[in-house]
C-alpha cells in the first residue's frame, strides 16, 4: 500500500449527497444505474453511473444518502457523462455495497 499525504488527502473532494433519482443504464455494458444526486448549495447536482445493481433496486435509491468524490475530472461512459464517483465496498462475491453515512448530516457536508 502506498502511503499519501496529509496535503494529498486534503485534495479529495469526499462529499455527502443524497439520490434524487435513479434509472437503469439500459446501454451499460455492465449492468448499472445512472443517478443524479444532490450534495447541497455549493455543489449542487452530480450524475454518476454505478454498479450497484446486485444490491439495490431502482426503486430504493431515490433519498438515499452516498459518499462520492465530486472532484475527479468527468468521465464518458458510452453515451453518459459521469461527473462524480459514488464510493462502496465489494462484499466476498464482489457486489458493491454502498458507503453511506449512519446518520443524517447536511448535503454536501465534507468527509474529516
Amino acid at each position: 500500500m502506498d502511503t499519501i499525504s496529509w496535503n494529498d488527502f486534503e485534495k479529495v473532494e469526499i462529499r455527502v449527497g443524497k439520490i434524487v433519482e435513479a434509472r437503469v443504464f439500459e446501454e451499460a455494458r455492465i449492468p448499472a444505474y445512472k443517478l443524479h444526486i444532490d450534495f447541497g448549495p455549493e455543489i449542487g447536482m452530480r450524475k454518476s453511473s454505478a454498479q450497484i445493481t446486485k444490491l439495490y433496486s431502482v426503486e430504493e435509491l431515490p433519498g438515499k444518502l452516498i459518499v462520492g468524490v465530486v472532484n475527479f475530472p468527468k468521465k464518458q461512459i458510452g453515451p453518459f457523462m459521469s461527473e462524480c464517483l459514488v464510493t462502496g465496498f465489494h462484499n466476498e462475491n464482489g457486489d458493491v455495497a454502498l458507503c453511506v453515512p449512519d446518520k443524517e448530516v447536511p448535503l454536501g457536508a465534507k468527509l474529516c
